[in-house]
């Protein structure tokens, strides 16, 4: 039996790193993608594909060329971006920068890569409980809230739309993860984020596909 292929977007750190990591450990056959390499990733049994803004169609095109005919069993949007946008100080900038990489780079990741999707493919969202309506009660951090909740939407839409050709998809949040992003303030470690993750990814099914789930297995409202 051939072995299993997952791909990885913002696989150079944090949660993307542990997902590299530990599907390698499992056996899978790990691409991960990334902006920039680090040391901690060259040092994996992983195909490293550097230098990939998911942000930009040219890099994607690039990444759609470098897999060819390559079929991917797993596939992780994982890439994020964070900015602390608080109401009186909002730069419209960043807003966008996070729209673009949080809610449109997954969507336009999984178009660029139908070709190598199959029947009984997986696509896992890495999204945010704070893209829930229901669940905000703190409010702030508009343009990463608001960029999640289009993730969700998005996520949403592609379960429907490839549910036909027995592809599954399912939006998942990590937890406060202690990663950069947070300046590690978070507190689950992303090896057990990660963990957590692989194990909704692993139970996901055309049963499931378009639910939002927190990576301890809890249901999440929209």
């Amino acid at each position: 039996m051939s072995q299993k292929e997952v791909l990885i977007t913002g696989a150079n750190r944090g949660i993307g790193y542990e997902f590299a990591r530990q599907y390698a450990k499992q056996g899978y056959k790990v691409t991960a993608v990334c902006r920039n390499n680090s040391k901690q990733l060259t040092e994996l049994d992983v195909d490293i594909v550097e230098g990939i803004d998911v942000t930009k169609a040219s890099d994607l095109l690039r990444l759609s060329e470098t897999l060819g005919d390559k079929k991917i069993d797993i596939l992780v949007n994982n890439a994020g971006l964070l900015h602390k946008d608080v109401l009186g100080e909002l730069d419209a900038g960043n807003i966008r920068a996070q729209f673009e990489v949080n809610a449109l780079a997954p969507l336009r990741v999984t178009e660029a890569l139908l070709p190598n999707l199959k029947e009984g493919s997986k696509v896992a969202m890495i999204t945010s409980r704070m893209g829930s309506i229901a669940d905000n009660g703190s409010g702030s951090r508009y343009g990463y809230r608001m960029s999640k909740a289009a993730l969700n939407a998005a996520g949403k839409s592609l379960s429907l739309d490839l549910k036909d050709q027995g592809i599954s998809v399912v939006l998942l949040h990590p937890g406060f993860v202690q990663t950069d992003m947070v300046n590690h303030a978070g507190d689950i470690p992303a090896e057990t984020a990660a963990e957590r993750l692989i194990q909704r990814i692993d139970e996901l099914s055309l049963d499931t596909t378009g639910r939002f789930f927190h990576s301890n297995g809890e249901g999440l409202p929209w």
